[in-house]
């Protein structure tokens, strides 16, 4: 569940990189550079998160399957 989860900032950060690296894309010198590392590390991230997400999940250590199994159950008619 953590893992599904994880999409949406993923999906948060793929976007940002996307526009600083159009950004950087259009200037000069070492704004150009400066923008290429961070639009670099902004598509770091957007691989780093669903991978902990995965893990995450395939550990059993997410906190929302935890709260869902305390949950009481309705009874079955």
């Amino acid at each position: 569940m953590c893992f599904v989860f994880s999409i949406f900032p993923a999906t948060f950060w793929a976007v940002i990189g996307f526009f600083v690296l159009l950004g950087a894309s259009k200037t000069d010198g070492r704004l150009k550079t400066f923008g290429r590392v961070l639009g670099i590390w902004a598509c770091i991230l957007t691989v780093l998160i669903p991978i902990g997400g995965l893990f995450v999940t395939v550990a059993g250590l997410c906190p929302i399957d935890a709260m869902m199994e305390q949950m009481p159950t309705p009874p079955l008619p």
